[in-house]
């Protein structure tokens, strides 16, 4: 959590003791995701394609589908603890353990005729210490993204934020950051949280145990093979100094 203290000292004088780095204890158990898809051995035995390999690739999906929405608002209960899940503050009160917002100043947009959209990214993104920004991303839904991609600089030169990827598997960027969606993040709304940015790899931590794990199971329902498929993991908030949240706001 920080805390440690240091100073200028001259050759000879005196090194007295300096504050130690204060340690916070990460508790993340792997949580359980299963599926148990049923097919007939005689399907299996007559399909003229790989109808084990087709299950198993539908629960693949499946599988990523919820942790993706753990991950975002996960209560922790049986699952991981999603971004979304812990206490909310004006980044002016941010203490470790929670996670600081700016506001749109709007009510419930991101921008009006008098709010630009682009102030209100800009605080945004300084509310990050500097550390964290050279790997830092926005997070938004689709929704919000074909948003703030109308949005424009101050002034009268009107510069687009938004702006596409000139390379093949490159994101695109907005104020020269890269953009994730993820349709699991709140739509624009009052009081709602539908941007996130800091630098994730820092913040967020998923404990991902052993993988996907399958069991073949011929004999419990008989005609049916089942395909028990099994699932643990885990995640949370590492470092909440390294991720803030834009919520529409006055």
């Amino acid at each position: 959590q920080g805390g440690a203290t240091g100073g200028w000292v001259g050759e000879k004088e005196t090194r007295s003791e300096t504050n130690t780095p204060t340690l916070a204890r990460l508790n993340f158990p792997a949580m359980e995701l299963y599926a148990n898809p049923m097919a007939s051995q005689k399907m299996l035995d007559d399909s003229r394609i790989d109808v084990a390999s087709w299950l198993g690739d539908e629960v693949s999906i499946t599988f990523a589908e919820k942790e993706g929405l753990a991950f975002y608002s996960g209560d922790g209960v049986n699952k991981p603890r999603g971004l979304s899940s812990y206490t909310m503050v004006a980044d002016a009160s941010y203490a470790w353990g929670k996670v600081g917002y700016t506001v749109s100043g709007v009510a419930a947009a991101l921008n009006d005729s008098t709010h630009a959209g682009d102030a209100a990214l800009a605080d945004l993104v300084y509310a990050i210490k500097q550390g964290y920004r050279g790997n830092a991303r926005f997070l938004m839904n689709r929704k919000t993204q074909a948003a703030v991609r109308k949005f424009t600089s101050l002034g009268t030169e009107k510069l687009p934020l938004w702006q596409p990827s000139l390379q093949l598997g490159q994101p695109a960027t907005l104020m020269g950051y890269p953009i994730t969606d993820d349709d699991n993040v709140d739509d624009i709304g009052a009081n709602k949280f539908p941007i996130w940015f800091g630098d994730f790899k820092r913040a967020y931590l998923i404990v991902d145990r052993a993988g996907i794990r399958v069991l073949r199971d011929p004999y419990t329902n008989k005609p049916y093979v089942g395909f028990y498929t099994t699932k643990r993991v885990g995640g949370g908030i590492q470092n909440f100094e390294a991720i803030k949240a834009l919520k529409c706001s006055t």
